[in-house]
């Protein structure tokens, strides 16, 4: 079966299943988003969600995030691990946010990535889900699956990401980008599908 078709098949799939698709980190602000994100890294989505409010009842913009002691918001995200490395990138970055934009949190890939604890995956997520720029966040989650689905058999995520990019059109990026990730959870996990399990390993 060629990659396109079987592209076509594994859209079907997921979409069939997940017509609509909620945004997993809680956020009401784009800067929320940003830190939610970046706390992500290495850690459950529902522990972020189980941190966050805690650290944005103290800072939910960058310019109160600037007041709070770089040891205080170490306290609070240390049950998301990486705690030394990521308190100190949302210590600097928001400084960096209400130095250089005026607070905000930037639009651009570029910008974006050259915030402190903003790697390329970050950037797309942001992107994607805070500003709806067309974009195909891919992890270590993502890139087993399409590897699995025959989708690509780069070695690296970044290959995985170029080859997921050509074989679906750009407007639906960001909601396959999460279906995706919820069907991977709920039906094709690491270690619940041996590849024969789920609907789409087995068609």
């Amino acid at each position: 079966m060629k990659r396109t078709d079987r592209a076509e098949q594994v859209y079907k799939i997921l979409n069939r299943i997940y017509k609509k698709v909620p945004i997993p980190l809680k956020h009401t602000n784009k800067f929320e988003l940003l830190i939610a994100v970046l706390l992500s890294a290495q850690c459950t989505d529902e522990r972020v969600n189980k941190v966050t409010p805690v650290l944005f009842k103290k800072a939910n913009t960058s310019l109160k995030m600037i007041k709070v002691p770089k040891s205080t918001i170490y306290k609070i995200i240390r049950p998301c691990g990486l705690a030394p490395q990521k308190s100190d990138a949302i210590f600097k970055l928001s400084r960096i946010l209400v130095k250089k934009f005026r607070g905000k949190v930037p639009e651009s890939f570029e910008d974006l990535e050259r915030l402190p604890g903003v790697g390329h995956k970050t950037a797309s997520v942001v992107v994607s889900q805070g500003f709806g720029v067309p974009a195909f966040p891919v992890d270590t989650h993502i890139h087993r699956l399409a590897q699995r689905w025959g989708l690509t058999n780069g070695k690296s995520v970044k290959t995985t990401e170029t080859d997921l990019k050509k074989l679906f059109p750009s407007e639906k990026w960001n909601k396959l980008h999460l279906q995706i990730i919820f069907y991977g959870r709920e039906f094709c996990s690491a270690w619940g599908c041996n590849g024969t399990v789920c609907k789409i390993c087995k068609t």
